[in-house]
């Protein structure tokens, strides 16, 4: 999966949820401005990352990824 795929379903989950970059950034336990840069595709994350955003977002890994 590409980068900028990533981004884009991250975002389309967080935005579905109603959540800010900063609600789920504390959900899941990193920075907003991380957050932030995922959405935009300037990082992929660690699996561990990958497994926190999905818990914070209700969602198996599979579904950020897919």
């Amino acid at each position: 999966m590409s980068s900028k795929r990533f981004a884009m379903r991250l975002k389309q989950l967080r935005e579905a949820r109603g959540l800010t970059q900063e609600a789920l950034a504390k959900k899941a336990g990193i920075s907003r401005a991380y957050l932030a840069r995922l959405e935009i595709g300037m990082h992929d994350p660690h699996l561990s990352r990958l497994r926190a955003l999905a818990k914070a977002l209700g969602v198996k890994v599979a579904a950020l990824v897919e």
